[in-house]
């Protein structure tokens, strides 16, 4: 008895493999239209149509050369020549080989390189074994020159993964060894010469190298966040600073060159600056752009243009009678998807950030750059001033404990998602909120690691100094400021401090004394922004915290399970309907419950209660100061590669801190003395 009814059967077998072909083109054009849109979005529903759309485009393509290299002994109908499978079979290696937008989903695809190395030659022989099946066939020219392209193409983006792996992305970067001055030699001839009584002596003459100035960066009047003076400046940071992903040491006097240009920039330029940096680190390690901006992937390019286009014109010349109008239909198809998408790809190749910045003609950058802002057929996919124009998504997404607390989902739904291992996902759902970046927001940021910066840089030129400001969580700022009494809370582990801080700053929003009712409303204006940054960093930082633990894990401790014991502590309080301002707090929380539940809600409202005793003038700048150094402290713990992990998912605000950190000369990045000192023998009279 057969599974399934014989007319089904007969369908599946006569449309398996035309269907398998057109949805694997169908994928293709999906992937080079929108692949790159990741980088600009957080969203989780756009980020899984992508993620499923890159995982079906390699498994239909391997699906349908294993379909043709069967040679469809299965009964299958549905293409009346042996000459068209053959030919069809390299456009199929020609989609393994995938668009320029995208070749790596996550990081860690990156390391599977040898794998796709493995497949393209699997792919290859199986592709080749159909053709040498069929050899004798009409179509045999543009077959070959088909399977010239494919390979071409496959061979781009196993190339583009092993160049992005993490250990050849290191060894990349590593100078060639260098064994230093001849000890041995200089120290034989000294001692010679003192055997044969000639005065001598030993001169050490310190290493000229040549400095990065701020005349280095070209200064032109912006025009835009596309402006070609900030994608030359973060170009050059890029190959600086690129070492930062796979933990390299930089030197002090790179730490000083890059102080020095971002101590002159302003706010707004300086996030422009890095916004184009990290694009170019995007590029390097989810795309193809690293392999063919360059002449040798320009040649490759266009030979693979070129033997598509001469396969089509071929195919076009050649007598079709025998073959199945609906089978020519999918041949063309196949040929125009294939040459569209090269155009497009070798259209934006030439519109790219990567081209402007590499030529080296000043005339032709101003050219490509002016005809990318107004071209139309560009803007189709780069339109300005719009979602598409943008290189990061621009927003931070918020998390809040006591909305968390306030909207809780039944229980037994909660169970059920547990099950199926969905809570997480419907917590994001729920609770998670998105707000844009504000440029007050960015300016604050940038000020603040600007005078964190200036300070280290006014002590001695030490590592130290440099580490010590980045190890600052908010202790600095209050004993700056005279508020001792508030020390207690950032002396605590950081996730604990990060948690009071978080509560504190809800019962602050939301609390207003007398003296605030009867500000005049320039006041409440400056006042409410100052509240509202302070609230975006506190609900971005718990966001982190909770949902992102994975890149928070060097600083996070314990911090989940602190989180769900505050929460289940706040459910409980919630539930009696009380307030926080009726309870005496005098008795530390953990005298009278010990230390087996981590909760802090507690520990939050005697913190809220100490800052409400400040002028809210100084409360709002204090908290603000301290939120930063707690967002600056966790930037530079966590680890390089979850940085670069965010970038592929729209970006985060904490990766632009740390960035910005290491340019500032803030980190523990900063080992590496300037240079050898050249010893010489003089010989004196």
């Amino acid at each position: 008895m057969d599974l399934f009814p014989r007319p089904l059967k007969e369908i599946w077998d006569e449309w398996n493999l035309r269907g398998a072909v057109l949805v694997s083109l169908f994928f293709q054009i999906l992937l080079i239209f929108c692949a790159s849109s990741r980088k600009r979005t957080g969203n989780t529903i756009m980020t899984f149509i992508i993620w499923s759309v890159y995982l079906l485009a390699d498994w239909v393509a391997a699906f349908a050369v294993g379909l043709i290299s069967n040679g469809n002994k299965d009964g299958d109908k549905q293409v009346q020549s042996d000459d068209l499978l053959a030919f069809w079979a390299p456009f199929l290696l020609l989609h393994l080989g995938g668009p320029d937008t995208i070749t790596a989903f996550a990081l860690e695809d990156n390391e599977l390189w040898l794998r796709h190395l493995l497949g393209l030659v699997i792919q290859f022989i199986a592709v080749a074994y159909v053709f040498l099946e069929s050899v004798s066939n009409d179509l045999w020219i543009p077959t070959i020159l088909m399977l010239v392209a494919g390979t071409i193409k496959y061979a781009e983006r196993t190339r583009a993964l092993y160049l992005a792996c993490l250990g050849n992305f290191k060894e990349s970067m590593l100078p060639p060894p260098d064994a230093g001055p001849n000890y041995a030699q200089l120290m034989e001839e000294y001692s010679s010469k003192k055997d044969a009584h000639v005065p001598v002596k030993i001169i050490i003459a310190p290493e000229k190298r040549a400095s990065t100035s701020a005349s280095s960066i070209p200064e032109e009047p912006s025009t835009g966040p596309n402006h070609i003076s900030e994608m030359e400046s973060g170009y050059k940071f890029f190959k600086i600073f690129k070492g930062l992903i796979v933990d390299l040491m930089f030197s002090f006097q790179g730490r000083n060159d890059s102080r020095k240009l971002f101590f002159e920039m302003l706010p707004e330029k300086a996030f422009r600056v890095i916004e184009v940096e990290l694009n170019f680190m995007y590029d390097a390690l989810y795309t193809k752009m690293v392999v063919v901006n360059r002449k040798i992937g320009y040649f490759f390019r266009f030979i693979c243009t070129g033997c598509i286009a001469v396969a089509l014109q071929l195919f076009a010349s050649h007598h079709k009678h025998k073959i199945h109008k609906f089978d020519i239909g999918v041949t063309y198809a196949l040929h125009i998807g294939a040459i569209g998408l090269d155009v497009i790809a070798i259209v934006k190749l030439i519109f790219s950030d990567w081209t402007i910045v590499l030529l080296k003609n000043s005339t032709a950058k101003r050219w490509i750059y002016y005809a990318r802002e107004k071209l139309f057929f560009y803007k189709l996919w780069e339109p300005s001033k719009s979602f598409f124009d943008r290189r990061w998504s621009n927003s931070i997404s918020q998390h809040s404990l006591i909305r968390y607390c306030l909207r809780e989902r039944f229980n037994w739904f909660n169970k059920l998602a547990g099950i199926f291992g969905l809570k997480d996902l419907l917590d994001e759902i729920q609770y998670k909120k998105t707000v844009t970046v504000e440029e007050k927001l960015r300016e604050f940021i940038f000020e603040e690691l600007k005078q964190k910066a200036k300070s280290s840089a006014q002590l001695e030129e030490k590592a130290k100094s440099a580490e010590e400001k980045a190890r600052r969580r908010g202790d600095w700022i209050l004993s700056q400021n005279a508020c001792h009494s508030l020390l207690w809370s950032v002396e605590k582990e950081y996730d604990e401090c990060l948690l009071m801080w978080h509560i504190a700053t809800d019962l602050c929003y939301y609390y207003k004394d007398k003296q605030e009712e009867k500000e005049i409303p320039d006041d409440v204006k400056e006042e409410e922004l100052r509240r509202q940054l302070c609230r975006f960093l506190s609900e971005y930082m718990l966001y982190l915290l909770v949902m992102r633990p994975t890149m928070m894990s060097a600083v996070a401790g314990i911090g989940q399970i602190r989180f769900r014991d505050t929460c289940a502590e706040a459910k409980k309080f919630f539930r009696r309907g009380q307030q926080e301002h009726y309870l005496d707090t005098v008795v530390k929380p953990i005298e009278v419950k010990g230390d087996r539940s981590k909760s802090v809600l507690f520990d939050a409202c005697m913190l809220a209660k100490d800052l409400r005793k400040l002028n809210k003038t100084k409360r709002w700048k204090i908290m603000r100061k301290v939120w930063v150094e707690l967002l600056s402290y966790a930037a530079s713990h966590c680890r390089a590669n979850t940085h670069a992990q965010q970038l592929s998912k729209g970006g985060e605000l904490i990766t632009f801190v740390w960035l910005l950190m290491a340019h500032f000369g803030l980190g523990e990045q900063f080992r590496i003395q300037e240079g050898h000192a050249r010893a010489k023998l003089i010989v004196t009279k």
